[in-house]
């Protein structure tokens, strides 16, 4: 497998050895570059525990998992951070931006955790800005924003680290419908532009289209989405 992101039989228990549940089982998944998957299904049918794993946020109980090529799940906690800070970019339900921090800066912090020169972070902080169209938010707090341009902040900041991999849970959850949209429209333009390998978990399956492709996640297990089942 060749994929950006790739799942092989990974299994997630959780048990004292005589009472076990099995949240996620046997799931397969290959991700590739420029390549948008979404992932809908019931609560509680393992998606969050499938965005941790993929995301190096929990080690799967059984089998492999490869973030561009790399096997993750016997690193130290040290490479996981490195990984999580360098390949990986997350955008959640909430847009979880730091109050106290204009938009600019959310991003800027990024570039400088991972010790970057600050002119080059700059740079692509401002350019970020400008491609997803709020360049002339960037000094302004999260509570000036509206849901829409807090979760474009959110989706730029996940892009600052030029991550291999996007993960998002639920991105449109606290958006109406235009607004939800328009952020799921600028994710996917991104993946392609960049070509970047794209996860998404969602409810709303007004924002299937835009994917290229869907699965079904139920009891922890991942099976191509059939409409006329699901």
């Amino acid at each position: 497998m060749s994929g950006k992101l790739v799942l092989k039989h990974v299994t997630k228990e959780y048990g004292d050895g005589q009472s076990t549940i099995k949240v996620l089982n046997d799931v397969n998944l290959e991700v590739k570059e420029g390549e948008f998957v979404a992932i809908v299904g019931p609560s509680g049918s393992g998606k969050s525990t499938f965005l941790s794993i993929a995301g190096a946020l929990l080690s799967p109980t059984s089998g492999s998992v490869l973030l561009d090529g790399e096997e993750i799940q016997h690193f130290t906690s040290r490479q996981l951070n490195e990984i999580r800070l360098n390949k990986i970019g997350f955008i959640f339900q909430s847009a979880n931006l730091i109050p106290y921090l204009t938009v600019r800066d959310q991003l800027l912090l990024i570039g400088k955790l991972d010790g970057e020169d600050r002119a080059e972070v700059e740079e692509r902080a401002d350019g970020l800005l400008n491609r997803l169209g709020l360049e002339h938010r960037k000094d302004l707090y999260p509570e000036m924003l509206s849901g829409g341009e807090r979760q474009r902040v959110a989706i730029a900041r996940a892009w600052m680290n030029n991550p291999e991999i996007i993960l998002a849970d639920e991105p449109t959850a606290s958006l109406d419908s235009e607004r939800g949209r328009d952020v799921v429209v600028m994710l996917a333009h991104e993946v392609k532009h960049s070509r970047k390998a794209a996860v998404m978990v969602t409810h709303d399956h007004r924002m299937l289209d835009l994917c290229d492709r869907v699965l079904f996640m139920e009891d922890g297990c991942l099976t191509p989405y059939d409409p006329a089942k699901q």
